[in-house]
C-alpha cells in the first residue's frame, strides 16, 4: 500500500507533507532532513518503514525545505522544527503517542518530549547526540565535507557508503540519488551548519517519557559513548548497544520496549461510560505569542476550570495532554452537564487572554488498562472533538439518544466522515447558550 500524502500547515504558514500508515497506537517518526521523503522512502526501504505498521499507526512527515514539504521554507532552527512537528500532531489530532528519532533528528525528539511531557508516552532515540561536541572530527570526515563544495553527486554517494557501510555500488548509487531527491545541495549546507547549533544537554533531565536509547557500536559519526551519555542524562532511560547501521532490527526492539509485542494480550471491556475530550483551540499560537511563563499561567487557569467542572459533575480525569483533557463519566447526563458547565465557565471568564475550547463526547464500553481508556469508543470521542469549533460541544448519536427527555437541546449537524471509521457518523451539537 502506498502512503496517502496529506499536508499540515504550520503556525508560520509552511506546508508539511505527512502520511499515516497502519493501525494501533500512534508512533511519530521525526524525519532526518536530507534522507526523508515520505513517498520515496517508503518504496526505497520497505524493510525499514513497513514492519512497524503491523503494530503501530506510524506517522511519517518531511521537514520544511525537504522531501515533499515546502522546499522554499529553508529554516532548520529548533523552533522551526518544533513548528513542523506540532503541525502534524495537531493535524492528526494526537493526544499521546510514542516518538522516534534518528541521528540529527534526536535533538528534535528530545526537545519535544521535554517541552510536552504529557503527550509523549515513549521515546526511542537511535544513534543520537546531545550537542556539537559529540560530532567526531576526523581527517576522513573533513575530507568528505570538502566534497560538498565540489561534487554533489560524489558527496551523496560517499555519504551513504560511509554512513551505512554499504559496498554494493548499485545500492550506493540508488541511495545517493535518493538523498539528492530529498534535499538540494545548498539546502543541505544550511542544514548541516544549523544542526551544529543543536544542544539539548539542559533538557535531558526534563524528559518524563519512558526512553530507550539505541546506539550502533560502529557509528562513524558519534562513538557509542555518546549514546551512553545521552541515556545517562535522561531519567530512568534504558540503553542498548547494537550492530545494525541499516536499522533492520529496530522494529522488534521498539515493539518490545513499548510493550506491544505480546499479541495474545486480552483486556475485557470496562463498564459503560461516557468519554469526554476537551481541546484548547490555538494553544500553539498562544504559547508562541505569550512566551513560556505567561502561556503556562493561562494554561493553569484552563486546567483549574476543567478540573473544577469535573469534580462538580462526578467526572474522572483520565489524563491531560497539555492543551486538553480526557475524562470519563458513569452518567451520560452528568457528562453533558459538565460539558455545558465548561463552556459557560470559559465564556464568563474575564481576561485579556480568552480561552476557546472544543468538546466532544461519545458513550460505550471502552477498554480500561492501567487507569487509561482505549478502543473505538475513545477514538470516536476524540475524532468528534476535533470536528468541533471553539465554544462548541459535539456528541455522537449514542449520547443524544441516551439523553432523550433530559431537557438538553440538540441540533443535528448531519453525518461526517471520521478517519478510521468506515461509515459516516451522525453528530449533534449541544446548544448551551441562553
Amino acid at each position: 500500500m502506498e502512503p496517502q500524502i496529506q499536508y499540515a500547515k504550520t503556525s508560520d504558514g509552511v506546508d508539511i507533507a505527512f502520511a499515516s500508515m497502519g493501525e494501533g497506537p500512534p508512533l511519530v517518526r521525526v524525519p532526518l532532513p536530507g534522507f526523508s521523503h515520505v513517498q520515496r522512502s517508503w518504496a526505497l526501504a520497505p524493510n525499514l518503514y513497513q514492519p512497524p505498521t503491523r503494530t503501530f499507526r506510524v506517522i511519517l512527515y518531511d521537514s520544511r525545505g525537504t522531501g515533499l514539504s515546502d522546499r522554499d521554507a529553508i529554516d532548520f532552527s529548533m523552533a522551526a522544527m518544533m513548528r513542523d512537528l506540532e503541525a502534524v500532531i495537531d493535524r492528526m489530532g494526537l493526544r499521546s503517542f510514542a516518538l522516534l528519532g534518528y541521528e540529527t533528528s534526536v535533538p528534535i525528539a528530545v526537545t519535544y518530549a521535554a517541552t510536552f511531557p504529557d503527550r509523549v508516552t515513549h521515546l526511542v532515540l537511535v544513534n543520537g547526540r546531545i550537542s556539537r561536541s559529540d560530532f567526531v572530527d576526523s581527517p576522513g570526515r573533513r575530507a568528505h565535507e570538502a566534497l560538498l563544495d565540489t561534487d554533489w553527486t560524489l558527496y551523496t554517494e560517499t555519504m551513504t557508503r560511509v554512513l551505512l557501510g554499504i559496498d554494493d555500488p548499485q545500492l550506493i548509487e540508488s541511495l545517493g540519488e535518493h538523498m539528492r531527491a530529498c534535499i538540494e545541495q545548498e539546502v543541505w549546507r544550511v542544514f548541516t551548519e544549523t544542526v551544529r547549533s543543536y544542544d539539548v544537554s539542559a533538557l535531558l533531565a526534563d524528559v518524563r517519557a519512558e526512553t530507550l536509547v539505541l546506539h550502533n557500536n560502529n557509528n562513524p559519526w558519534a562513538p557509542v559513548r555518546v549514546g551512553q551519555k545521552l541515556a545517562a542524562g535522561i531519567p530512568d532511560a534504558r540503553f542498548l548497544a547494537i550492530d545494525d547501521m541499516t536499522y533492520q532490527s529496530e522494529g522488534p526492539l521498539i515493539e518490545e520496549f513499548v510493550g506491544l509485542a505480546a499479541k495474545d494480550r486480552s483486556v475485557e471491556p470496562s463498564a459503560f461510560r461516557t468519554v469526554l475530550f476537551t481541546d484548547l483551540v490555538g494553544h500553539t499560537e498562544m504559547m508562541s505569542r505569550l512566551g513560556d511563563e505567561r502561556g503556562r499561567d493561562v494554561l493553569r487557569e484552563h486546567e483549574r476550570i476543567v478540573r473544577e467542572a469535573l469534580a462538580e459533575h462526578s467526572g474522572t480525569e483520565v489524563k491531560t495532554m497539555g492543551d486538553g483533557f480526557m475524562a470519563s463519566f458513569g452518567s451520560v447526563t452528568k457528562a453533558v452537564e459538565c460539558a455545558i458547565a465548561l463552556q459557560r465557565a470559559f465564556a464568563e471568564r474575564e481576561s485579556d487572554e480568552p480561552l476557546s475550547v472544543r468538546v466532544g463526547l461519545n458513550a460505550g464500553e471502552p477498554i480500561e488498562e492501567d487507569g487509561d481508556l482505549f478502543g473505538a469508543t475513545v477514538i470516536l470521542a476524540s475524532r468528534i472533538a476535533a470536528k468541533a469549533e471553539g465554544g462548541e460541544i459535539l456528541v455522537a448519536d449514542t449520547v443524544r439518544g441516551l439523553c432523550s427527555g433530559k431537557g438538553f437541546l440538540f441540533a443535528d449537524r448531519g453525518e461526517v466522515e471520521l478517519r478510521g471509521f468506515e461509515d459516516p457518523v451522525r453528530v449533534y451539537e449541544v446548544r448551551w447558550t441562553d
